[in-house]
Parts: C-alpha cells; sequence; structure tokens
C-alpha cells in the first residue's frame, strides 16, 4: 500500500474505523453517538456502494466490513471529504466478527460480489455457505433482509442452495439480467436489472466487470420471517 493510503489511516482512522477488538453493539452505538438500525456490508469495493446506501438510508447506521485495506482507506477518505456521517469501517472477518453481535441486532445485511473463487477445488472458501447463512439469520431482525449478489452462475446456485437451508427467511427477490450483451454481442450499457423490481444500488465496480465480461448478474433478497 502506498505511503499516502497509510497516512490516510492514520489521520482519519480514529474518525471513521471501528476496533475489531470492540466490535460489539454497544460500541458501534457509542461510535455512531446514537441508537439507530444497524446494516452491515460486507465488502466495500470502491467505496461508492457503501457511501450511496448510507445516504439512502440517513436514519440507519451502515458498518462496511473489508478486508483490503487500500479499500478501507479509499472508502475513509471520501467519507471525510464528501460524507455521508452514517458509516463505520472495520478491517477484520466477517466471518469472525459477526459472532461479537447478539442475536437480532441487524437490521439489513448485504454481500454485494463476494469473491466467487471459481474453480472447483477453491469453491469450500467462498463466503456464503450454509453455516455463514445461518450465523447472519440468528443476527438478523425479525423482518430484516439479507442481499446477495454474484455475477457467477454457479455461485448463485450456491447461494440458492444455502438460502434453502435456513427456514427463517423468505424469499422476496430472486432474478438474475440474462447475458449482459445484446443481440449482437455489445455489452449492454446498463443490466437489465434495472428494469425490473430490485433494491437500489449503484453498479458496484466488480460488477461492471462482470458486465464486461458478458456474464450473468444474479441479486437475491430475503427476510427474516421469525
Amino acid at each position: 500500500m502506498t505511503a499516502a493510503r497509510l497516512a490516510v489511516l492514520d489521520d482519519l482512522g480514529d474518525r471513521w474505523m471501528l476496533e475489531t477488538e470492540r466490535f460489539t453493539c454497544e460500541a458501534i452505538e457509542a461510535s455512531f453517538e446514537r441508537t439507530a438500525p444497524l446494516m452491515l456490508d460486507v465488502g466495500v469495493g470502491n467505496g461508492l456502494a457503501t457511501r450511496a446506501w448510507a445516504a439512502e438510508h440517513p436514519d440507519r447506521d451502515v458498518v462496511a466490513v473489508e478486508l483490503h485495506r487500500p479499500g478501507i482507506s479509499r472508502l475513509i477518505k471520501d467519507l471525510d471529504e464528501n460524507g455521508p456521517g452514517n458509516v463505520r469501517v472495520v478491517d477484520g472477518d466477517v466471518t469472525t466478527l459477526i459472532d461479537d453481535l447478539g442475536p437480532s441486532t441487524l437490521a439489513e445485511v448485504r454481500i454485494l460480489f463476494p469473491d466467487p473463487w471459481p474453480k472447483r477445488r477453491h469453491h469450500k472458501r467462498r463466503l456464503v455457505d450454509p453455516t455463514f447463512v445461518g450465523a447472519v439469520t440468528d443476527r438478523l431482525t425479525v423482518g430484516g433482509h439479507l442481499h446477495l449478489a454474484t455475477d457467477w452462475l454457479d455461485y448463485a446456485d450456491a447461494m440458492r442452495s444455502a438460502l434453502d437451508t435456513e427456514p427463517r427467511l423468505e424469499t422476496v427477490v430472486d432474478h438474475d439480467d440474462g447475458p449482459a450483451v445484446d443481440a449482437e454481442g455489445r455489452a449492454l450499457e446498463m443490466p437489465t436489472r434495472w428494469r425490473t423490481n430490485r433494491p437500489s444500488r449503484p453498479v458496484t465496480a466488480y460488477e461492471q466487470r462482470g458486465i464486461d465480461a458478458g456474464r450473468t448478474i444474479t441479486d437475491l433478497l430475503t427476510r427474516r420471517t421469525r
């Protein structure tokens, strides 16, 4: 990571970052200086989708979990310069961090385009599996949402299978955009999912790569019912 990125972490980390050792609801509320519905954004990419999500929900607080420190640095710099103020960032592994949160504490969890680990021998490294879905569901409030998105069809199928193991979740949206190219083989400027009833979000950087490669974009939105 560049010296400039490191300097951002040193200068702005105290303002925008949460300590993994204190990743509890009490510590999170203290950082935001209020009690509000909490949303978890897993993976920030270039940070635009995270900032847009928080701006869309000023009455809620967003905790963004990311392992890639350059991405964290970019996000907190953008937050400091442009807001919104209802975001905090934590540098850590969500599969470990989520254990520190109590049951029924999250209004929504969003995981957009996690690493697909496309080689079959690496599928066991994929984040979304039945164990993780169960852990997330435990921490969703009744009525809370889990939103997944991927540009790999076999991962989308694996996500569906993992979601199907959790009886407390019901499907709200299950739609893919079909081929991301037109009949002439030209890349579509806008995914067709925007013409469906989809959760509002910008196209992420990872999603755009999938679109450019002609892959199908799948969004899966579920809700905890009990």
